[in-house]
């Protein structure tokens, strides 16, 4: 019987049962992640590569609508899981339910869930605050406001964007949604008193005046005080050296670095926190002085690291580019080494001369956009390519791997994850606070598709990969278990098992969603189940289960397309001035010489259209499909034409073809 170590506890290979989050999840799956080490990982192994063909449906709970895409937490033979703006406790053999909470708003964010730890139930709101329901009855315990602001509703302000941890009689959260004018408005980890909810400790990931780091910023302003650092992660713990760990997000404003001069600790980054004060302990900043959008949005993992002469507690870093760190957990210090590199520069936005990257490591994803991907009159660029005015057209590849959670197989030192080849057009305008504007994911036909990789953790080298067809970066992730399986959900409505040794698609089952949550494995009444929320359903599986798939949802697109609404009008202007509402000391105006307003238009057969030049270069409406042009229109000029044959146009200028709109005739 083989066996392995995490951190300083030793488990047999076989189907233990520990219900602590301390050690990998066997009979229970005590926390979104499985455990406090996020690892995703299961020592059961009553379903394996051999059987998995006869895993079924074994039961299936509606919501009543009410979506999520969160995780179950099973513990004490009770299922906890967040649908809409409920908490359910449920029967993990057969999804009765076993009592309903219903708050006051919903729980937010990639990686919803609970916690739970001395009989309570521990929930994270959109407005901001934390909540402790009774593990038997369901009833409110206390609840704990953790924002600086919260608008009425949970609508702005600050949230509790990853499910909460509770370890040694705190509940550990972090805040997201910066973006309130108050004093101070950054990131922030918060510690609560399980019992009571009273707040122990407070960590702000924008250092100020006077603390470490805060010379990191500019000394001459205060854009400290909203420099963004959003928590989105759930957080890893490691009691045994009495560390929490969490991933932060970037700065702000986001594109704007002519405003913040300096490396703007610690954004970007991996911060470990003493469980007991909140003091910082180390930290790892793998982007400096972020103009990237490379925000630590895939949960972090705790493992052991295999090392000459025994074993090294580590953790690992997935940065959105596809790079994974492994990091000491103990010192912060690199495992496997890292070196700086030089990336391209700007002075105006004062760019970092270098930035990290793990020596002999194997990115996922491609590290530049391909061509053929975008359609024309983009600019296609690479990773560390600077966003700013004077290339209006240049889109990135910005998002391969920012959320979708890892796993982590001690059985087979593997890390498996899960990202997306869809490139982003992110523009920069001249107020660095206005986050690019109406450019994001505008323009149609970008094509994109999902990636899956194991990464061996010996060498931080692909031991394989494969491609899948639809965009998964806010996906599932991936769940491993002993079984030497690899579960996953794509969006076309099939849940997954693969062999997790070689990828090979080994077992699929039709849910009739269009999203699914990560996968959690845990035992009931000697039974091994598989369940997975997926959208406004959660659904369990065991071997020879009997509830039978549903029919498939309508297939996922594969590449993007025009959205928002279709505005009735015959009169659309180019160059417009256009409102972001997403400003975080004030709405701002902003003028956008290469957009058409409205983006969407529809007219009836036989009407015609006017194009108004508000811009200040000329500019042109013609069909992609070459069947009808403005022509050039001047600065303060317009043009008209007439449309007798309904159809959909899409449109752009023919000086600046990466300026698309869309017409629809009726």
């Amino acid at each position: 019987m083989r066996a392995w170590t995490v951190g300083a506890v030793w488990l047999l290979s076989s189907s233990v049962a520990f219900a602590a989050p301390d050690r990998p999840a066997a009979k229970d799956w005590p926390a979104i992640g499985g455990d406090w080490a996020n690892d995703h990982f299961s020592t059961l192994r009553q379903i394996d590569t051999a059987n998995v063909k006869q895993l079924g449906g074994a039961w299936v709970h509606n919501f009543d609508g009410e979506r999520s895409r969160g995780t179950p937490v099973v513990v004490d033979g009770k299922m906890f899981v967040t649908a809409g703006t409920h908490v359910y406790a449920l029967n993990p053999a057969t999804g009765e339910t076993l009592w309903s909470y219903k708050l006051d708003t919903p729980p937010i964010g990639l990686f919803k869930g609970v916690a739970v730890g001395q009989g309570l139930v521990f929930i994270g709101l959109m407005e901001g605050a934390v909540v402790a329901l009774d593990e038997k009855t369901g009833m409110q315990i206390w609840k704990q406001a953790i924002a600086e602001q919260a608008a009425p509703g949970g609508q702005g302000g600050q949230w509790v964007a990853g499910a909460p941890a509770y370890v040694n009689g705190l509940v550990i959260a972090g805040l997201s949604g910066v973006r309130s004018p108050t004093d101070r408005n950054d990131g922030r980890i918060a510690a609560l008193d399980a019992k009571t909810g009273a707040v122990k400790w407070l960590f702000h990931v924008v250092p100020g005046p006077g603390e470490a780091g805060h010379e990191t910023w500019p000394q001459d302003s205060d854009v400290w005080k909203r420099g963004g650092g959003a928590v989105w992660v759930t957080p890893a713990v490691d009691p045994a050296l009495g560390l929490v760990y969490l991933g932060t997000g970037n700065p702000i404003p986001e594109l704007g670095g002519e405003a913040r001069v300096g490396d703007n600790l610690y954004t970007a980054s991996v911060v470990a926190l003493d469980i007991k004060t909140g003091k910082l302990r180390w930290h790892y900043q793998l982007t400096h002085h972020d103009i990237y959008e490379m925000d630590l949005g895939t949960p972090l993992v705790l493992y052991d690291a295999k090392v000459k002469g025994g074993s090294r507690k580590a953790i690992g870093v997935m940065r959105t580019d596809g790079y994974l760190f492994l990091l000491d957990r103990a010192s912060g210090k690199p495992v496997l080494a890292v070196e700086e590199r030089p990336v391209p520069q700007s002075l105006r936005m004062k760019t970092a001369s270098t930035q990290p990257f793990p020596v002999g490591a194997d990115q996922i994803g491609p590290n530049c956009v391909q061509k053929d991907a975008v359609p024309a009159g983009f600019l296609p660029g690479c990773y560390f390519d600077v966003i700013d005015t004077d290339r209006p057209n240049l889109i990135t590849p910005t998002v391969t791997t920012r959320s979708s959670p890892m796993a982590y197989s001690p059985a087979t030192n593997l890390f498996y994850a899960a990202g997306v080849v869809s490139p982003l057009w992110l523009q920069r305008w001249d107020d660095p606070y206005v986050f690019s504007g109406d450019g994001v994911n505008t323009v149609p036909g970008v094509k994109w598709h999902g990636i899956i990789a194991a990464i061996d953790a010996k060498t931080d080298k692909i031991l394989w990969q494969k491609t899948t067809p639809y965009h998964i970066e806010n996906g599932s992730g991936l769940t491993a278990t002993a079984g030497g399986l690899l579960f996953h959900g794509e969006p076309d409505g099939n849940l997954q098992a693969m062999d997790a040794k070689s990828g090979e698609l080994l077992w699929q089952f039709q849910t009739g969603s269009d999203e699914s949550g990560p996968v959690a494995v845990y035992q009931a009444g000697g039974q091994e189940y598989v369940a997975a929320l997926a959208s406004s359903a959660l659904w369990a599986f065991k071997l020879g289960g009997s509830v039978a798939p549903l029919a498939a949802p309508p297939p996922p697109p594969t590449e993007s397309s025009f959205r928002g609404k279709v505005e009735a009008t015959d009169h659309i202007q180019i160059g417009a001035v256009l409102t972001d509402n997403r400003a975080i000391v004030k709405v701002i105006d902003y003028a956008n010489e290469y957009t058409y307003k409205p983006l969407r238009a529809k007219v009836k057969a036989g009407a015609s259209v006017t194009w108004t030049n508000t811009g200040k270069l000329p500019h042109s409406a013609t069909a992609v499909d070459g069947s009808w042009t403005t022509g050039e229109i001047a600065p303060g000029q317009s043009a008209t034409v007439k449309f007798d044959k309904p159809g959909s146009y899409t449109y752009h200028c023919t000086d600046h073809p990466w300026s698309y709109a869309q017409l629809v005739v009726e």
